[in-house]
């Protein structure tokens, strides 16, 4: 237990190293090149801090633990949205630039209900993996169409803030470094995490939906709030979306093209945490289309509903006496209330909205 607690210390000082310098040489090498750091934090970002996430389901299915493999990404992608999104938002108001809510938000969308749709029948296999492989590729090569031409037509892309510039050699040096230290820095957390829920009796499935995807998303979480505390709140927001996006088509479809048998899928998950995955995917559009802006109160909402989920399945697989009641309140008192909330929030929002414009044509 001790030498756990010793990995997981040491696991995430070396994601923070990872993630500056990632950051550093990721920023850098978008003003170098001349592509936005939302197209980097898109695209190169997303699949770099996406690496643990893929190690850890590849040699998940190659230990005959296909439950971890997609308690991993279904939880990762849930972590990446509520609890990464929500602490980034708590630093720092995210702005939300047009091409994600147009394209790629869409798009995230999109490929998580494409997700679900292939798993209904309880397992993800080749033409299902196939499937998720061509909508990733096809993301990518949009991304970097669009992004091209947006810096095209825009000022030409400034450094970070707050960073100096270094030479093209150094950033990209900075950028293999910091993968190297993300994927290591996670595998020493992952490790010591599930060697302490091995011990407490916890679940595949819950160790991957909790434990695994948390430490898993850890270069994520630390690779976004550098970002936002450096002024990279496209590069923030941009690794997020992407993140997701790659789990789903690469993490989930390069495994059930590879491996024959496919990858199970659960009734349990495709019971509560598929749908939620979904759901807190679908949770991005109405914030997105309504302010351009994730503000602290709605990081801190959805961090709250991260908190409330992870309760859940700790009670869940420990059968414990407090489950029916914090599954009561849940359903009949805070989810419908979080409803209303969100509804009249977003239908205030577009009412702004709608009055700006109104008084933009007026004084026209």
């Amino acid at each position: 237990m001790l030498l756990d607690i010793v990995l997981i210390i040491a696991g995430l000082i070396v994601l923070i190293l990872g993630g500056e310098a990632l950051v550093r040489g990721a920023s850098t090498l978008a003003a170098k090149v001349g592509i936005s750091p939302l197209v980097i934090g898109l695209v190169v970002v997303s699949a770099a801090t996406s690496a643990p996430e893929l190690a850890v389901t590849l040699d998940a299915v190659l230990q005959g633990e296909p439950d971890l493999a997609l308690g991993n990404v279904v939880g990762s992608n849930i972590v990446n949205v509520l609890f990464i999104l929500g602490l980034s938002a708590l630093v720092m108001p995210l702005i939300i630039k047009r091409q994600l809510v147009r394209f790629d938000i869409p798009v995230m969308v999109g490929i998580s209900v494409l997700l679900v749709a292939v798993s209904l029948d309880g397992t993800i296999g080749l033409i299902d993996g196939l499937l998720l492989l061509a909508g990733l590729a096809l993301h990518t090569v949009m991304s970097i169409i669009l992004g091209r031409r947006e810096s095209a037509a825009a000022e030409p892309v400034a450094p970070a803030v707050n960073t100096r510039p270094v030479p093209l050699w150094l950033a990209l040096l900075l950028l293999v470094a910091g993968i190297g230290l993300l994927v290591l820095g996670a595998r020493l957390l992952v490790d010591g995490a599930v060697g302490i829920a091995t011990a407490l009796g916890i679940s595949s499935l819950v160790i991957g939906l909790t434990v695994v995807a948390v430490g898993t998303s850890l270069p994520e979480l630390a690779t976004s709030i550098i970002a936002v505390r450096r002024g990279e709140r496209d590069m923030a927001v941009g690794n997020i979306v992407g993140s997701n996006i790659f789990n789903i088509g690469m993490v989930l479809g390069l495994p059930a093209v590879l491996f024959g048998q496919g990858i199970p899928v659960p009734p349990a998950a495709i019971a509560l945490d598929l749908p939620l995955m979904l759901a807190t995917a679908l949770a991005l559009l109405p914030i997105a289309f309504t302010g351009f802006v994730i503000a602290r109160w709605e990081g801190s909402l959805f961090v709250l509903l991260y908190v409330a989920y992870t309760v859940y399945l700790v009670l869940a697989s420990t059968a414990h006496d407090a489950l029916e009641g914090f599954t009561d309140v849940m359903v009949w008192f805070v989810l419908p209330l979080l409803a209303i909330t969100l509804i009249a929030v977003t239908a205030y929002e577009v009412g702004v909205i709608r009055g700006r414009r109104g008084s933009t044509t007026r004084s026209g």
